[in-house]
């Protein structure tokens, strides 16, 4: 089988999609995937083909200086995510045309893939990957993206009524209407739903990378929607920093991070919980600068601190008592997996919403804040390391995790797709 993978070029889309390339490759599949050219050095050391995406920037556009809220989201997809679309879709096709693959896998906000399922043009069969929570529109009314928990009564619900009302006029319908503005250029009908919405329906198979516990109850879901587990973390094997066996094996380690993305000022999380904790002389803080340089972090390293500019999870992860982190999906599923309980602080991107999935859950607690206070923290921190219920919801998490058969749940979602799919790529239909 010949497979075309499709990344948003942004690290925490890159990784999961390079798992399921090496996954693929591994069973004797060729694989090609295509980014931005930033990628193709770590593309092509995982051994698989690569295809630059040519002139896509606008898919690291940042809004830095606007609040989280709906103004910024709008601006971000728009520019991040909808405007690369017409260049993505023309690649997809002119690939479609020169490699003939079997079957696309693209991220779930590579969003060239939409003008290629709405179009009536014969295709090969696609799969979105989600690299983030399910965001599906939901039973209860409430919002998508503000981070709020399930809706205990009537009078809730209500509430979160009023509330997606007025996030629909802010932030959902603008969105859609641009992104429905750009599908008319290129002389394709609208979405048949919100963004978030038709990227969840539209594919013939939707992979969400977690497990239906840490997911609210949306009602009937989409046909092709598979809960997949924990995937690889796609990225070749790190070595741990020389001072990691140093650490003392009798304390506990608490672990921060800000992420690869939202690590622009390390003052926000990193920072903060260093000072909180840096009296603790019965635990460790270990912090990972996200790949940036260890400099960037302006403050005195406590003494029972260490910190790296990049730490292997995978690694990492087994042996720490605590997550402290703002929100990143895949290092927070990584986490569960492994039944490590978590604090939560951020709001930016989908980071609200994990945070919440967090709190509800039961896994750790939320403190619903991009900047949380020194003594929010130090009070977080003590309440997961010394309340036993958070690692035990944590640890059921876990095992809910351990019984899913990742690498056959994606393999056998794209076989399935392939052989029921009603046009294949070699078929004389897709060059006629």
């Amino acid at each position: 089988m010949k497979v075309l993978i499709a990344a948003t070029p942004l690290t925490g889309h890159v990784n999961p999609l390079l798992a399921i390339g090496r996954l693929l490759q591994a069973r004797g599949d060729t694989v090609i995937m295509t980014t931005d050219p930033a990628f193709g050095a770590k593309v092509e050391s995982a051994g698989l083909g690569f295809v630059a995406h040519g002139d896509h920037g606008a898919a690291q556009y940042l809004e830095p200086n606007l609040p989280p809220g709906p103004e910024r989201w709008t601006r971000e997809f728009e520019r991040r995510f909808i405007d690369p679309m017409a260049g993505q879709a023309a690649l997809l096709r002119e690939l479609i045309e020169s490699e003939a693959p079997d079957v696309i896998v693209a991220g779930s906000m590579y969003l060239g893939v939409l003008p290629l399922l709405l179009d009536t043009t014969p295709r090969p069969p696609v799969v979105v990957l989600n690299v983030s929570f399910l965001f599906l529109d939901r039973v209860d009314g409430a919002p998508v993206g503000m981070g709020l928990p399930p809706a205990a009564d009537d009078g809730e619900r209500m509430h979160y009524g009023l509330l997606k009302m007025a996030m629909d006029a802010a932030f959902v319908n603008p969105v859609r209407a641009y992104a429905d503005a750009r599908l008319a250029e290129l002389g394709l009908p609208p979405l048949p739903a919100s963004l978030t919405q038709s990227i969840a329906i539209l594919p013939d198979a939707f992979l969400q990378p977690s497990v239906p516990g840490f997911e609210y109850d949306f009602g009937k879901l989409p046909k092709g929607l598979r809960f997949v587990g924990l995937l690889p973390s796609g990225q070749p094997k790190m070595p741990l920093p020389d001072w990691w066996d140093e650490l003392d094996p009798g304390k506990p380690i608490v672990l921060v991070t800000q992420g690869t993305l939202a690590n622009s000022n390390f003052g926000e999380l990193v920072e903060p919980v260093l000072k909180a904790l840096a009296e603790r002389d019965d635990i460790t803080i270990v912090a990972t600068a996200g790949g940036r340089p260890i400099e960037e972090i302006r403050l005195p390293l406590p003494s029972n601190a260490r910190v790296s500019s990049f730490l292997p999870f995978e690694a990492v992860l087994p042996k720490i008592a605590l997550l402290v982190t703002n929100g990143g999906y895949g290092s927070v599923s990584q986490a569960l997996a492994v039944g490590i309980p978590i604090v939560a602080a951020g709001l930016t991107e989908d980071k609200a919403e994990v945070a919440a999935r967090i709190g509800w859950s039961g896994v750790g607690i939320n403190l619903a804040t991009n900047t949380p206070t020194v003594p929010a923290i130090r009070e977080a921190v003590d309440a997961v390391l010394s309340k036993p219920q958070y690692r035990q919801k944590a640890g059921a998490m876990a095992n809910a995790f351990s019984r899913r058969d990742t690498q056959s749940e994606i393999l056998s979602a794209i076989d399935v797709v392939v052989r029921s799919h009603p046009v294949r790529v070699s078929e004389p239909a897709l060059h006629a």
